[in-house]
């Protein structure tokens, strides 16, 4: 692995853990914008700016490492809850249009990067320029997707487990398509990325809401604080991972 790469290899660790960030963004941004009765524009606000501080920390910083690029993309599902929500419930344009929204958003940042640099490439990433575009792309997919997943449960009336299946479900054919087609894997992996976002919030939804909407009732703060634990333990895999590829580059070079 390249010592100048910037952003996580896709791997099933990855797909892991972009899962439980996304449940842990939902359940976050719950926590602050209903719970602790921040409102929906405040605590959007207040993500935008957290999430533009980790990033500039992530830009800086000459390769990857895990907690710098995790802490980016846990910002980014927590500022899409925002997004979403504040389309939605203060824009009063409903999860079906913020859905559309959000859709064109992301399909012109991936125009936009691919007439710059001729590819959709997520990996390895080098040029700062080519990442602000990767980090734009994540917060829109992040944000269509906590719309979409709202949009099942919200529109179309599915309970949040069952609409958590549905999600899976189309995962599952993305991993089919993978191993047993030749589909263009950049469009698979934006596919898959979109989709476990609404996987991970309707999971969080089912995790926090009442027992009378079809969820477990263990409330925004318990369920964040879960996830939060089990993403920092995968943040230290990745760093032990990260450092044992790091000297076996080493080894290879002597």
């Amino acid at each position: 692995m390249s010592t100048k790469n910037k952003v996580a290899e896709i791997t099933l660790l990855f797909w892991v853990m972009k899962i439980i960030a996304t449940t842990l963004g939902e359940t976050l941004g719950d926590f602050f914008s209903m719970t602790s009765n921040f409102g929906y524009l405040t605590t959007l606000c207040f993500m935008f700016v957290v999430f533009i501080f980790l990033l500039l920390i992530q830009l800086l910083v000459k390769k990857y490492i895990p907690v710098f690029y995790w802490l980016v993309i846990i910002a980014t599902t927590t500022l899409g809850t925002e997004i979403s929500d504040f389309i939605d419930r203060s824009l009063h344009l409903g999860y079906t249009e913020g859905s559309l929204i959000l859709f064109v958003c992301l399909l012109v940042t991936l125009f936009l990067w691919k007439k710059k640099f001729n590819n959709l490439e997520v990996f390895p990433i080098q040029e700062r320029s080519k990442e602000i575009y990767y980090w734009i792309a994540i917060l829109f997919s992040n944000s269509l997707g906590t719309a979409f997943g709202d949009f099942l449960s919200d529109n179309i009336g599915l309970s949040y487990l069952v609409g958590a299946l549905v999600t899976a479900l189309i995962i599952i054919i993305v991993i089919l398509l993978h191993y047993f087609t030749k589909m263009n894997q950049v469009v698979l992996f934006w596919v898959a990325f979109v989709f476990t976002r609404p996987f991970g919030a309707t999971f969080g939804d089912f995790l926090t809401k009442p027992l009378s909407k079809g969820g477990l009732d263990l409330g925004t703060l318990h369920a964040s604080l879960v996830c939060a634990f089990i993403i920092a333990v995968l943040i230290l895999v990745s760093h032990r991972r990260e450092g044992r590829d790091v000297d076996s580059l080493k080894y290879a070079d002597r």
